[in-house]
């Protein structure tokens, strides 16, 4: 049952996190009763990382314990699954920008002691410095300067060789070039700052979408 995640499970071919607030779900996740624990069924549709687990990725930063920046944290449907990860010794500062997005993401909050929501802008990471150092960085922004984004932030807080993920989104830097075009380019400012580890296109789960995971040089 075990996956070669930390904290994830394989439940019928689909992932699956343990909830940390059994009996409640965040979206629409289907819950399973097995061996006295309530596991919340993971889905990639909904979800860019459980995509890119999907589609092979193998690095893994997320483990119990630990400190996590993420960026763009919209509702907190992928949050919801690294809470149940990173446990209660862990830390997930989740910045959103949208007031909408907010009002949901405190809510999940209320019942997860171990996401810390700030209402900031990703571009301005000086508003939100008292974060500190972290072990890793998870970008989800629809920005054209997303790869300026990221670079700040791991400038600011990522920890020497720690990981960072983003979700390269080619519609939102520029819609008159190939996707492959702007993966290319973004990925080419990222190496100045990181060595690329892994990288893979999200399809069928997200369309025009390049997940790429980093290491922080």
């Amino acid at each position: 049952m075990d996956s070669h995640f930390p904290g994830v499970y394989n439940l019928n071919g689909s992932f699956a996190t343990i909830n940390a607030v059994p009996g409640v779900r965040v979206y629409t996740e289907k819950l399973i009763r097995k061996d006295g624990k309530e596991y919340r069924i993971w889905d990639p549709f909904r979800s860019k990382l459980c995509g890119a687990m999907k589609k092979g990725i193998k690095t893994f930063p997320f483990a119990n314990g630990s400190k996590i920046l993420y960026l763009g944290a919209s509702t907190g449907t992928t949050i919801s699954h690294i809470s149940d990860i990173v446990g209660r010794d862990g830390e997930i500062y989740a910045v959103e920008i949208a007031v909408q997005c907010m009002k949901s993401l405190l809510k999940l909050c209320e019942r997860r002691e171990n996401i810390i929501p700030i209402h900031g802008d990703a571009k301005q990471p000086q508003e939100y410095e008292e974060v500190g150092e972290v072990d890793a960085i998870y970008q989800d922004v629809a920005q054209p300067d997303q790869d300026d984004i990221l670079i700040k932030n791991a400038e600011m807080f990522l920890k020497k060789g720690g990981i960072a993920m983003i979700c390269i989104k080619s519609q939102s830097i520029d819609v008159t070039k190939k996707p492959q075009e702007i993966f290319d380019m973004v990925n080419a400012k990222l190496e100045t700052k990181f060595e690329i580890l892994e990288k893979v296109k999200l399809e069928p789960f997200d369309k025009d979408h390049m997940f790429v995971v980093l290491r922080y040089h």
